[in-house]
């Protein structure tokens, strides 16, 4: 069965949009103003505003100067290791001790380096990221409450 417009659409779906079908939309068909009427901005004006404070760009800056290059070593180990697995069976069936060959090894270096990597993440996060990025949520809702903020 097809949904139509006549009702037998249900609320809780998720791809339903009420005002994309039309439903919901004052009577007068008037658009909201971008200000709140008590005087606080928008939410998208505030976002904005704050996407383009340089606080934001500093903690976007320590992001990215973390994520780029881990990501660009994990990649290559994990490329390198599918690589050497493929065009150099020889190699990595050689054997290290007992039935611990070297191609094993480097399959659990795989599991290792990328728990480290989380681990790295997580400390990269709490310790240069996490105060700086809570302190612009509260700026953010303080500004979209509209009381100032503490930029």
């Amino acid at each position: 069965m097809q949904p139509s417009n006549s009702g037998d659409v249900r609320y809780d779906d998720p791809w339903y949009d009420a005002l994309a079908s039309g439903w919901g939309e004052s009577a007068g068909g008037e658009v909201p103003s971008a200000r709140r009427r008590d005087g606080a901005a928008a939410p998208a004006d505030v976002y904005l505003e704050v996407q383009r404070s340089a606080a934001f760009q500093e903690v976007r800056s320590r992001y990215r100067r973390f994520v780029v290059p881990a990501f660009t070593a994990f990649f290559a180990w994990y490329v390198a290791y599918v690589v050497t697995a493929t065009s150099a069976p020889d190699l990595m069936a050689r054997p290290v001790a007992g039935a611990v060959n070297l191609g094993m090894l480097a399959g659990l270096g795989q599991f290792l380096t990328t728990f480290l990597l989380t681990w790295a993440y997580a400390r990269h996060a709490r310790l240069r990221r996490d105060r700086a990025a809570l302190e612009l949520r509260w700026d953010t809702q303080e500004l979209t409450r509209g009381r100032g903020g503490a930029s």
